[in-house]
């Protein structure tokens, strides 16, 4: 391609040399810039691009997009400065790989919480309907049922693009996206217009040096992510609602208690054996009776917004129904059925005080006779956090185990003494096992049938973080084997 094709939708400040070459590749990466690469110089957190420029130049590469110019520029170079290189790279990935968000339908989900559920939700209910769909988000990236691991919630822009030019070569007529804030801020989704945006809550969170400054940013970062949108959704029951969507046309509001577009009520938690869900009436958009496998009212409310992206997209009500009664979703509440003649074993993803207490609020619901928490806090995040998924758990939960999530580089004893901190206040009971593998197996020795033991913060993932290196771990497999042992089902 072209680089004066590839500059076409870029906003550049400066060209210096020839824009007249051919790029055969498109990289931020320094190793990957050989001969022909145009290479992106993106200032990140950790590292600078603009440092490896040179590396890049003597790998081969010979058109460079910098935020600022080097002190010595290749004669043969061609230098195209920008003010925001991030926003470049969006562009241009846009273009590379011929502008593929807009031969699909664009879904794009924002909030605190639940954008993963939803994802799942409004998947199934458009697979349903007779869609092609893909998915992005926390779990990774689906085609159909094809999963593709990937880096972060809302990849990177070349990474993102080259999916969905990926879901256009499979026939995927819908993509669904789960949108961080953090995407937003970095301008991963930018020149992307999502043909629907849905919002379903905001509170304080993700707020540390690496990630938002203030909870004011934060919530701008919601907010802009409504200027790509074409048509809102909108929770009425999440706070800040009015502020993140403003100026939005036409929206489609979604409730579970007050007037709205599409609405639930009579909402009942039923448990039973290898079940653990809700029940609730539907009314507006759609009427009639659904059943959730999924346990909790916040789950209600993601089953709304997913119903009302399917209402817009033609989905009949019995589809609808089927789907929402079929999703369940890996660490998101996620039962473990082969564990239940010894309590009810719950993993949830739920890893701030927020989640914490939804998650937890909501299983006293069903009324166990003990509810029992399993969890510890990320190392190197912000230490406030620890205190207050203690301060949650201590007034919520009869006993809590704390051990080790991802301690990254951090020492995860000290990080449990920092969450009984907030544990304290509220008198909660509690033990300490670093060893996660060892927590699960002392509460499994421990708990009674009647009993729900969650394990929160892990949620879908399969390792933990220590010291720089990701080591192996599930604690779903960990749960059935030990399950199967002592149940003698080996």
């Amino acid at each position: 391609m072209k680089l004066t094709d590839l500059l076409e939708q870029v906003d550049t400040l400066q060209i210096i040399g020839s824009a007249e070459g051919e790029i055969s590749a498109l990289t931020q990466r320094s190793d990957q810039a050989g001969p022909g690469a145009l290479f992106v110089c993106i200032q990140g957190y950790a590292a600078d691009g603009h440092d490896f420029l040179p590396d890049a130049c003597r790998r081969g590469a010979r058109a460079f997009v910098v935020q600022r110019l080097p002190q010595e520029l290749a004669e043969d170079g061609t230098y195209i400065l920008v003010e925001d290189s991030r926003l470049a790279m969006a562009q241009l990935a846009a273009a590379w790989f011929g502008h593929p968000a807009e031969k699909m339908t664009m879904i794009g989900l924002t909030g605190t919480k639940g954008k993963t559920t939803t994802a799942f939700m409004t998947k199934k209910i458009l697979e349903q309907a007779g869609h092609r769909v893909g998915m992005i988000g926390t779990v990774g990236a689906f085609i159909g049922q094809e999963k593709i691991v990937t880096s972060n919630t809302t990849p990177e822009a070349y990474e993102l693009h080259q999916l969905l030019a990926r879901m256009v070569r499979a026939g995927c007529t819908h993509v669904v996206m789960e949108v961080s804030s953090q995407a937003v801020k970095l301008k991963r989704t930018a020149g992307i217009r999502f043909d629907y945006g849905a919002f379903l809550n905001l509170s304080p969170d993700h707020i540390s040096p690496i990630e938002h400054k203030d909870f004011q940013e934060y919530r701008d970062c919601k907010r802009e992510m409504f200027r790509q949108v074409r048509r809102t959704v909108v929770n009425l029951d999440g706070e800040h609602w009015q502020y993140v969507t403003a100026g939005a046309e036409n929206p489609i509001t979604v409730s579970a208690s007050q007037p709205a577009d599409l609405r639930a009520s009579d909402i009942v938690n039923i448990w039973k054996p290898g079940f653990l869900g809700s029940s609730f009436r539907a009314e507006g958009l759609y009427q009639g009776e659904l059943l959730l496998s999924m346990p909790g009212e916040f789950n209600v409310h993601n089953a709304l917004v997913a119903m009302a992206i399917g209402w817009a997209e033609g989905a009949g009500f019995d589809r609808v129904r089927q789907a929402l009664r079929e999703t369940t979703v890996k660490g998101r509440a996620q039962l473990i059925p082969e564990a239940g003649e010894i309590a009810t074993f719950i993993i949830d993803y739920a890893h701030n005080a927020l989640s914490v207490e939804s998650l937890l609020t909501m299983l006293k619901g069903y009324h166990p006779k003990r509810l029992i928490a399993v969890f510890g806090s990320g190392g190197n995040r912000a230490k406030q956090r620890r205190y207050d998924m203690g301060l949650a758990a201590g007034k919520y939960a009869d006993f809590s185990v704390l051990t080790s999530d991802n301690p990254r580089r951090e020492d995860p004893a000290l990080i449990c003494q920092q969450i009984v901190e907030g544990l304290s206040v509220h008198g909660g009971k509690y033990t300490i096992i670093v060893d996660r593998k060892e927590a699960i197996h002392y509460v499994m020795d421990h708990c009674q049938p009647e009993d729900m033991v969650v394990l929160f913060g892990k949620g879908h993932e399969e390792y933990q973080e220590i010291q720089g290196v990701k080591y192996p771990f599930s604690e779903e497999q960990i749960i059935r084997e030990y399950a199967a042992q002592k149940l003698g089902k080996e």
